[in-house]
């Protein structure tokens, strides 16, 4: 483990290496928000059609409802009036919180099924540039995977770089669900990778899945790849702010309080990801169990106290990880706050053995993988802590369902 030195001279230097980075930053990468225009108005047209409807007798309850009065509206109209929503306005109910999952994946299908043919025309438009062709084809290749045969796209939005959720296992029956938060560059063409697939939010939460399952072949579990919300575009300024983080906390928490049951829940949070699930935190439904972080530049608070949460903070971070050399303050805004592998943050810190870098948490065969596993079934028992002392194990159980 690094010692850690927190005398002031350290700080000031450490403040003023900050800045030295962000003003690179802003020379090399300027503001880097994508506010690319595609599909706007879409959305508008969606909601407009969907405030219109009175095909089922009544009118539709608002698309921003909370999700308990969507979930009572759902639960009042017939299976066939469910799914003829989710064929009428599949880009809206495909996103409800609320809406039964099963009717969701349908709507999601048919949305999936509209966007392949925008693309597809797109592709062979003449008056796109041949860049614009290029993403046109390589967005409806993304787009037809998506669509194969049993996959489960719980969210769907191809507006912009696009948002996405897809949910392994069975959401309805799941006793724990385990929720992959993933950091920086996380679009619909990086939701899943051939190469380098378990640096991808899908082969994340496909890998998670799997050692879930060997872990404890009795529990009923699920994994969602959430890549719902608007991650910064590269390392550049909005990847120091936090304010894509905030935006994305309150979407991660109107999942969590919409999922179906009464199963406990798990954040998973890695890099960029681990300050959306940080500043989260303190709001998260009390399903939320445990909250662990890898590769984190910070969770927007000084202390694991801070975080205002009755959930366990689990930390990692593999020693070949560049994120250690980034330095873990905030100034003015700027930057995510304490390092949480720093044993004085709090957090329970746990070996990540094998990771091998800062994508490498979720590859098959490495203890950090493993970790996360007996993480998400709940057996605190199995896992392995960063120090021989063993303090990650402190003051809970360790069976199954502990």
């Amino acid at each position: 483990m690094t010692s850690f030195d927190t005398s002031p001279t350290l700080t000031v230097w450490r403040t003023l290496l900050a800045l030295a980075v962000v003003f690179v930053m802003l020379a090399t990468t300027g503001w880097s928000a994508v506010r690319d225009q595609h599909g706007i108005g879409e959305r508008e047209r969606a909601l407009a059609a969907w405030a219109r409807d009175r095909t089922t007798g009544r009118e539709l309850p608002e698309a921003d409802a909370p999700a308990a009065r969507l979930a009572r509206f759902f639960a009042g109209l017939t299976s066939a009036q469910r799914m003829a929503l989710a064929v009428r306005h599949p880009s809206v109910v495909g996103n409800l919180n609320g809406a039964p999952v099963t009717v969701r994946y349908r709507a999601n299908r048919v949305a999936l099924g509209r966007a392949v043919a925008v693309e597809r025309a797109r592709a062979r438009d003449p008056k796109l540039s041949p860049s614009g062709r290029a993403e046109a084809r390589a967005r409806h290749d993304r787009f037809r995977s998506l669509l194969r045969e049993r996959r489960q796209i719980l969210a769907f939005d191809p507006s912009g770089r696009g948002r996405a959720a897809e949910v392994f296992g069975n959401l309805d029956r799941a006793s724990r669900v385990s929720v992959v938060v993933p950091g920086v560059d996380t679009h619909l063409l990086t939701l899943e990778r051939s190469k380098r697939r378990y640096a991808a939010p899908v082969g994340m939460a496909e890998s998670l899945y799997g050692a879930e399952r060997s872990a404890s072949p009795g529990t009923r579990t699920a994994v969602i790849a959430w890549a719902d919300y608007t991650a910064p575009a590269g390392v550049g300024m909005d990847a120091a702010l936090g304010g894509l983080a905030a935006e994305g906390a309150i979407r991660l928490n109107a999942l969590v309080d919409a999922l179906p049951g009464s199963s406990e829940v798990s954040l998973f949070c890695h890099s960029y990801g681990s300050v959306v699930c940080g500043v989260a935190a303190h709001r998260a439904s009390a399903r939320v169990g445990d909250i662990a972080v890898a590769g984190s530049p910070g969770m927007r608070a000084a202390h694991a106290w801070q975080l205002r949460t009755g959930a366990r903070i689990w930390a990692m971070r593999d020693g070949d990880d560049w994120i250690e050399d980034v330095p873990h303050l905030e100034f003015g805004g700027i930057g995510h706050g304490a390092d949480p592998v720093d044993p004085a943050f709090g957090a329970r810190v746990v070996s990540a053995a094998g990771a091998a870098g800062h994508s490498g948490y979720f590859v098959p065969g490495t203890e950090s993988l493993d970790n996360f596993a007996a993480i998400g079934v709940g057996a605190y028992g199995s896992v392995s802590c960063a120090s021989a002392a063993g303090t990650c194990h402190s003051g809970i159980s360790g069976g199954p369902e502990g």
